[in-house]
């Protein structure tokens, strides 16, 4: 215990850090609430995009770790608290959900009684595709993640001060219930926000894209988070390199996941050749959206894959910094890429716009602040976790 105590040292965030995060908040507030004056439409779906973004990175971090804790890892304990100072934006879930609520009618048709009528399909579908039960799902959902959040990382922090190992145990079961229903809330994520704007489409293994995506989002988020803290002496002496090869690893491990889950879905889909599926596809091969597609295939697989292939690019600090952010902002293009085709408005053609890229300054400008409050109440590494040890030891 006395090498953790005296290679780490508690220091708060610089101020800049909360004052960045407050002029992001603040623009894009006064910049989103322009954006809806203007065309409230537009802004709805483009709101939706960063939504999910926020919630792809926060709702990530929680299942990363609760991954930790299922898994036994010793080498990431050291960086857990920069994934637990991320999910604590989960709460915030429920106030950034209210706008999303007051459009739904911009945002799905199912919500147009005469729309359901005109389709058999579609009235088959009503049971589930109507607004009060869509709300309680979301609500529910979100309270199901705040729930854990809290329950874990209370136990995390007493740690602390108590140093009992039961609490890790704790955690250790908490983490295995939570994995599975991470995974069906994830999916359900995935049909109710995304898969049903479009609600005569359907795909069996869109909630494993969307999975695919999120844990990639946050898997970036955490290493250059951690690498950015650690360069500015606010982690534990004892990290190295080794560490960021692990990370690096992952990172590697789900841009293939990710490839392989979305040539999936295309594959099955365009071998079946159902009209009923293929038109999703074919409105993200018209006009400008072909452009956007394959330079999704190319950003999103090709150059991750490619730059992370080898051992020297899985410790090299600069590249997993820069393909953090990368991987980070293709997240978000193809967030964009899912949502955006399906918006239409008297059947203009589609044309970028600014209020699409309004919205993220809002989520980013929060999330830096909640971690720089949750810097400053709780230690950046669980120095009561019988782990540290090991996991500040570890070597490749």
């Amino acid at each position: 215990m006395s090498k953790i105590e005296s290679g780490f040292v508690k220091k708060n965030l610089p101020d800049k850090i909360t004052k960045i995060g407050g002029v992001l908040l603040a623009a894009g507030l006064l910049l989103g609430i322009a954006g809806f004056l203007a065309d409230s439409y537009r802004a709805s779906f483009a709101y939706l995009v960063s939504f999910l973004f926020f919630l792809s990175i926060v709702v990530g971090s929680l299942f990363l770790v609760a991954l930790e804790y299922a898994a036994g890892a010793d080498w990431s304990t050291p960086f857990r608290r920069v994934s637990e100072f991320f999910a604590a934006a989960i709460p915030l879930l429920l106030l950034f959900v209210i706008p999303l609520f007051f459009n739904t009618t911009d945002l799905f048709k199912w919500t147009n009684e005469a729309y359901i009528k005109s389709s058999e399909m579609l009235q088959a579908k009503s049971a589930y595709l109507n607004t009060p039960f869509f709300m309680v799902r979301v609500g529910g959902i979100i309270l199901l993640w705040i729930l854990f959040y809290w329950v874990i990382t209370s136990n995390s922090r007493k740690q602390d001060i108590s140093k009992d190992q039961k609490l890790t145990k704790k955690n250790i079961t908490l983490s295995v219930i939570f994995i599975p229903l991470f995974a069906i809330t994830i999916t359900l994520v995935a049909v109710d926000w995304v898969m049903s704007l479009e609600s005569k489409w359907f795909s069996t293994i869109f909630g494993v894209y969307l999975f695919s995506g999120v844990t990639l989002a946050s898997l970036a988020a955490l290493t250059f988070t951690s690498i950015k803290l650690k360069e500015n002496g606010y982690l534990h002496s004892a990290i190295k390199e080794d560490h960021y090869y692990s990370m690096g690893t992952l990172l590697f491990a789900f841009t293939a996941f990710w490839g392989y889950i979305a040539f999936s879905q295309y594959m099955l889909i365009w071998y079946g050749n159902l009209p009923e599926e293929t038109f999703w596809f074919m409105q993200r091969w018209e006009g400008g959206w072909k452009y956007v597609s394959i330079l999704l295939i190319v950003t999103h697989f090709i150059v991750p894959f490619f730059a992370l292939l080898s051992y020297e690019a899985k410790t090299n600090i600069k590249r997993l910094k820069f393909i953090s952010i990368w991987i980070l902002s293709i997240h978000f293009l193809d967030l964009y890429w899912l949502i955006m085709p399906s918006m239409s408005k008297n059947g203009h053609a589609y044309s970028f716009s600014w209020i699409d890229f309004v919205y993220p300054l809002i989520f980013v400008g929060v999330l830096i602040i909640v971690f720089a409050k949750m810097a400053q109440k709780f230690n950046l590494i669980p120095i009561g976790d019988p782990k540290l040890e090991r996991g500040l030891n570890f070597h490749l």
